[in-house]
C-alpha cells in the first residue's frame, strides 16, 4: 500500500490544518437547492452530481463503491433521511495534496485504499435525521455512519470538528433533496480510525528531539533546545510531556524582552545560557500525558522545584506559568518514541525568568521619566526646579512617585494664564521654588507603593510634607490633592530600580502652592469676560439685574455651563422678532426669566470636573430643577427640552470653580412652561 503520510506530513497536517479556500462560484447547483429555486428537488447523490463544486465527492463514492459489497450511491439514494457533510472539491485537492503517493483519487486503487475511502466519506454522513442548520447547537456531538462522532462549533459560523485540529466550516448550508439535507463544507473530515491507520503506516517514530527537527513551525525550539545542551536528555529514555512552543511564541517572547534579544544568539552570558535551560526544562514532564489525561492541577516539570498548573478552560485546557498569560494548547499529541508533544502558543516562563528579566531590565525612575516620551515636561521640570530633584530620584530610594504627563503640565499652564507657555518660565527664585513645591508634593519617600498596597480613604505623607488621598472606584486609582479636582491614574505600577511609578493625568497642587497661585486665576466672571465667546453670556448676566455677577464672583465653589454666544443667538432666534439681543428682555417680567435661565446653568457647592461626571448623574442647579449627564462619544447635558447641550470645552479652572463651555441654552421647565402656557 501506498504510504499514506510521511511523519513530518502528518504532524504538519494536524498542526497547521487544511489550507482549504472556500468554494468557487462554481457551486450555482447547491445555491439553487439552498435558495429552494428547485421545484423538482432530487436526492442527495443527485443533488451533488448537479453541483460542480461537489464533483470530486461523486467521484469519491464512485471510487469507494468499486470496493466489493459496498454501495454508497445506492445508500445515499434511499429513503433516508441522511445529513451529508458535503466537502467541496478544493477540500479533496488539499487533502490529496497532505497525502504522499495519491495526486487523485484513481490512486485509491487498492481494496485497502478503498476501505480507508469509504470510513472517510460514512464520516460525513449522519442516519435518521434531517439536521438543519438551526436544529444544531454549540458543542454538540453527532454520531455518524463511520461510527465516530463529529462536534458542532458555533461561534461565528457552523462549523464541524473532526478529529484533528482544524474546523470544517459550513459555507453553504440547508442544501435541500428529497431524502435528506446537505452542508457544504470546506475540508474533508478525518476520524480517529483513519488518523490511527495513517499513524500505523510509520515505520520507526523518532525521538522527541527528531520531532521538533522535522517540525518547521518549531525550528527555534529546535535552536533552544541545541544551544541550552539538551539534545541529549530529551533523546533520552523518557518518558516526556513536552508542551512545545511555536517559532510565533518565541518570537513573541523577543520581542517582550526588548532591544538587547533579538535571537536566541543574545542568550550569551553564563546567567543568560542558565536561565535559558532552565526556561526549556519547565516545558518538560517527566511522564507521558496524552491530552485525554489532562486534568485541572498543578504538574511538576524537568526544573525541579517549578510546577506548571493546568487549567480548565471550555471543553480544553490552558497551562498556567509564573505569568499572568496563559499557554493556549494548539497541537496535541504528537507521539515520539519517548514521550508526547503538545504545541503551544506562548514560552512558558517560571517566576526565576520573571525575577532574571525584571532585575535586568529596571531603571531608576529618572531614567523611565527620560524614556517616557509622555513624561518629557515632568524630566523637564526636575530640571527646572534646579532642587537636586534629578539626583535624588536617581538615588537608592525607595521611592512612589505620581507622574503627571505632558498633557497634565499643558493644563497647568493654560490655567495660570498668559505668563506661563513652557516649563522654562518658570525662572525666578520664587517660581523655581513654587515649582520644587510643586514636584515634590508627588514624592512619596522611603516606600514603593504598588497599587496593590493602596486603598481607598489612604493618606499618603509627601515629600513636600503635605498629603494626598487615594479614591479607588470600580477598581481605578484616583489621587486627591487640595483641590476639587482628582487625578486619575492612567498607568499604574511602573516598576524601576529605586520604587515605582505611577502616571497620573493631572498635577497634584498642595494647599501651599494653591495659597500662592489662587489670586492669579480668574473668578467665574473675569474668566467668562477674557472670553470673547462668551461675551453674551456676560451680558445676560448684567441685564438679569439679578445680582448674578456679584454672586458668580464670590467664593463658590460653582460649577457653570456656559452657553457660546452662537448657543445665545439661537435663542434669540427661537423666540421670534421680540428678541433681537439680549437687551431685548427689559421688562421685570423678562429679566426674571432670563435670570431664571441664567441660574438653571449653575451648580453650587461643588466644581465638577469632565472626569467627574458619570453617565445619567443627575445634577441640581441654583434655579431649583435638576441637569443631566450624558456620556456618549462626548460629555452632554440634557435639559428640559429634548435637544441635548454638548460640552466643547470642558474643565476651565477659576478660582471659585470651573467653567464647561456648551453649545445651546439649557432651558427648565419652568422656562418652557412661561413660554408655552397651557392653553385653557
Amino acid at each position: 500500500m501506498k504510504k499514506l503520510f510521511s511523519f513530518k506530513n502528518l504532524w504538519l497536517l494536524l498542526l497547521a490544518g487544511f489550507l482549504i479556500t472556500s468554494c468557487e462560484n462554481e457551486d450555482d447547483g447547491a445555491q439553487r437547492q439552498a435558495a429552494g429555486s428547485s421545484d423538482d428537488i432530487g436526492n442527495i447523490v443527485e443533488v451533488a452530481q448537479d453541483t460542480d463544486a461537489l464533483s470530486s465527492l461523486v467521484a469519491a463514492v464512485l471510487k469507494a463503491d468499486e470496493l466489493e459489497n459496498t454501495d454508497l450511491v445506492g445508500t445515499l439514494s434511499g429513503d433516508g433521511p441522511f445529513t451529508v457533510f458535503a466537502p467541496t472539491n478544493d477540500a479533496f485537492t488539499a487533502l490529496l495534496g497532505s497525502l504522499e503517493g495519491f495526486d487523485s483519487l484513481e490512486d485509491f486503487d487498492t481494496d485497502e485504499e478503498k476501505e480507508l475511502l469509504v470510513k472517510i466519506l460514512t464520516y460525513h454522513v449522519v442516519a435518521g435525521v434531517a439536521a438543519q442548520s438551526g436544529d444544531l447547537s454549540d458543542g454538540q456531538a453527532i454520531t455518524t455512519v463511520q461510527g465516530e462522532d463529529v462536534i458542532i462549533r458555533l461561534d461565528g459560523g457552523v462549523f464541524v470538528q473532526d478529529k484533528t485540529e482544524d474546523l470544517a466550516e459550513v459555507i453553504i448550508p440547508d442544501v435541500q433533496a428529497s431524502n435528506g439535507v446537505v452542508h457544504v463544507v470546506n475540508k474533508v473530515l478525518i476520524p480517529q480510525e483513519v488518523l490511527d491507520a495513517l499513524n500505523g503506516e510509520e515505520e520507526e517514530e523518532g525521538t522527541l528531539v527528531d520531532l521538533v527537527v522535522e517540525t518547521e513551525a518549531l525550528s527555534i525550539l529546535e535552536a533552544a533546545v541545541i544551544k541550552a545542551g539538551l539534545v541529549e536528555t530529551l533523546n533520552s529514555e523518557g518518558p516526556f510531556t513536552v508542551f512545545a512552543p511555536t517559532n510565533d511564541a518565541f518570537v513573541a517572547l523577543l520581542d517582550l524582552l526588548g532591544d538587547d534579544y533579538n535571537s536566541l544568539d543574545d542568550f550569551d552570558t553564563e546567567e543568560e545560557m542558565m536561565l535559558l535551560k532552565n526556561v526549556l526544562l519547565y516545558h518538560v514532564i517527566p511522564a507521558e500525558i496524552f491530552a485525554a489525561d489532562l486534568a485541572p492541577g498543578t504538574v511538576g516539570t524537568a526544573f525541579s522545584g517549578n510546577e506548571l498548573e493546568i487549567i480548565a478552560s471550555g471543553e480544553s485546557f490552558v497551562i498556567g506559568d509564573a505569568t499572568e498569560v496563559n499557554a493556549n494548547i494548539t497541537g496535541i499529541d504528537f507521539t515520539a518514541s519517548n514521550g508526547v508533544a503538545h504545541t503551544i502558543d506562548k514560552v512558558l516562563l517560571p517566576q526565576a525568568a520573571l525575577d532574571f528579566v525584571a532585575e535586568m531590565n529596571l531603571k531608576t525612575i529618572v531614567e523611565i521619566a527620560v524614556e517616557t516620551d509622555d513624561l518629557s515636561l515632568l524630566v523637564e521640570a526636575l530640571i527646572q526646579a534646579d532642587a537636586g530633584l534629578v539626583e535624588g530620584l536617581s538615588g537608592e530610594g525607595p521611592f512612589t512617585v505620581f507622574a503627571p504627563t505632558n498633557q497634565a503640565f499643558q493644563d497647568l499652564l493654560d490655567a495660570l494664564g498668559p505668563d506661563y507657555h513652557s516649563i522654562s518660565d518658570f525662572d525666578t527664585p520664587g517660581e523655581k521654588e513654587l515649582l520644587t513645591k510643586v514636584l515634590t508634593y508627588h514624592v512619596v519617600a522611603g516606600v514603593a507603593a504598588f497599587s496593590t498596597d493602596l486603598f481607598d480613604g489612604q493618606t499618603i505623607t509627601t515629600l513636600q510634607g503635605e498629603d494626598v488621598g487615594v479614591n479607588i472606584k470600580n477598581g481605578t486609582v484616583h489621587i486627591e490633592d487640595a483641590t476639587d479636582t482628582n487625578a486619575t491614574v492612567v498607568m499604574p505600577d511602573v516598576e524601576a530600580s529605586n520604587g515605582v511609578v505611577h502616571v497620573i493625568n493631572k498635577v497634584l497642587l498642595p494647599q501651599e502652592v494653591l495659597d500662592l497661585l489662587v489670586p492669579s486665576l480668574p473668578n467665574i466672571v473675569e474668566l467668562a469676560q477674557s472670553v470673547d465667546d462668551l461675551s453674551l453670556l456676560v451680558e445676560a448676566l448684567i441685564q438679569a439685574d439679578a445680582g448674578l455677577v456679584e454672586v458668580l464672583s464670590g467664593d463658590g465653589p460653582f460649577t457653570v455651563f456656559a452657553p457660546t454666544n452662537d448657543a445665545f443667538q439661537d435663542l434669540l432666534d427661537a423666540l421670534g422678532p421680540d428678541y433681537h439681543s439680549i437687551q431685548d428682555f427689559d421688562t421685570p417680567a423678562e429679566k426674571e426669566l432670563l435670570a431664571t435661565v441664567l441660574t438653571y446653568h449653575v451648580v453650587a457647592g461643588a466644581a465638577v470636573a469632565s472626569d467627574e461626571l458619570f453617565n445619567h448623574q443627575e445634577l441640581e442647579t441654583v434655579q431649583g430643577e435638576s441637569l443631566f449627564v450624558i456620556l456618549n462619544h462626548g460629555v452632554f447635558i440634557k435639559d428640559k427640552t429634548t435637544d441635548k447641550a454638548e460640552v466643547i470645552a470642558a474643565d476651565n479652572l477659576a478660582s471659585n470653580g470651573i467653567v464647561h463651555i456648551i453649545d445651546k441654552i439649557l432651558l427648565p421647565q419652568e422656562v418652557l412652561d412661561a413660554l408655552a402656557p397651557p392653553s385653557h
